[in-house]
């Protein structure tokens, strides 16, 4: 593993754990070469998955970039950051084991609304404006008594 500081190439493991879900291996790593610190994780990879954007564009899955999301979506709320490491891990699982390499954008936020749905109200609100290009107040008003007010996601 390449040094993040100094780019020398071989540093050292010093401590290796599972995460709390058991989803990756959490390793912190010493650099001989600047005596810095760093974490890695490392996970299991089933397939490449490739996402498939609505104007017909094609990017590789970043899974960073879906828990970026959440993380924006659940700024400022009660919601520990295992929590939202666990959600992403059982999204990109669900993704993997569809038996697909090609994922539209579209099921990802799905999958990521239904997510927060069961995570916080609030969060799924916020993701849900922007997903679905709110513009007036009335949409806001539209999407809560609809989708909430009507027995949606619990």
């Amino acid at each position: 593993m390449r040094c993040p500081f100094c780019s020398h190439n071989d540093t050292q493991v010093k401590d290796s754990r599972p995460t709390e879900d058991n989803a990756a291996i959490r390793r912190r790593r010493f650099c001989p070469n600047c005596g810095q610190r760093f974490t890695t994780f490392e996970r299991v990879q089933l397939r490449d998955l490739s996402v498939i954007k609505k104007n017909g564009q094609r990017e590789p899955f970043d899974r960073d970039k879906l828990v970026r999301s959440m993380n924006i979506a659940l700024r400022k709320r009660s919601v520990e950051p295992e929590r939202v490491e666990q959600v992403a891990n059982s999204i990109v699982r669900r993704l993997e084991s569809s038996g697909e390499s090609d994922v539209k954008a579209d099921l990802i936020g799905e999958l990521l609304m239904e997510a927060l749905a069961s995570l916080d109200k609030v969060a799924y609100v916020r993701f849900a404006s922007v997903y679905r290009n709110f513009r007036e107040a009335k949409d806001f008003e539209e999407f809560i008594t609809g989708e909430l007010g009507a027995g949606g996601p619990e």
